[in-house]
């Protein structure tokens, strides 16, 4: 099964989303592969690959109505079974400020850090809001060169702190 199809489903968060779409999914015989779901700022957002004869817009597209979601679909390449276990862990926070991601992003980039998850949450008041971002990643440079390549940010009133994640293979 070759014809992969990532479908990104987005919208107000509201209870049966998942079940809803999921089953469209199962009673069109379309299987689903790696899958991302979560919850932002009110809205659910749903990043899903897809494979089967049928095209998943189609199928979808009378359950992303009536849950009143947005429904895109691209043809991928399906390159399953390659998982990449992260080694290191980026902890971030800050008082709320523009180019926090970029920043940050664009440091341990440079420093050869490459991004498999990100997560971010704003905290805090509306008066004061914290942002705590965290993010998994791979890197062959060693956890002192990366922490020392955003040492610079805690000057902008940002704490970025690097740790290596030990990961146990049976």
């Amino acid at each position: 099964m070759n014809n992969w199809k990532m479908v990104t489903l987005i919208g107000e968060d509201q209870p049966g989303i998942v079940a809803r779409i999921t089953d469209a999914l199962y009673q069109n015989d379309l299987v689903l592969g790696e899958t991302s779901m979560m919850r932002l700022g009110g809205n659910f957002s749903m990043m899903m690959m897809v494979s089967g004869e049928r095209d998943p817009n189609t199928v979808l597209a009378a359950a992303a109505e009536r849950l009143d979601l947005r429904l895109h679909v691209d043809d991928i390449a399906g390159k399953l079974h390659q998982h990449i276990a992260p080694n290191i862990q980026v902890r971030v926070m800050g008082a709320d400020q523009p180019g926090i991601v970029a920043k940050v992003t664009g440091v341990l980039a440079a420093a050869g850090f490459n991004i498999l998850e990100l997560e971010s949450d704003v905290a805090g008041t509306t008066e004061n809001p914290v942002y705590i971002m965290t993010i998994q990643g791979v890197s062959e440079t060693v956890v002192e060169v990366l922490q020392q390549a955003v040492e610079g940010l805690d000057e902008e009133g940002v704490d970025v702190t690097v740790s290596a994640i030990e990961t146990l293979f049976a």
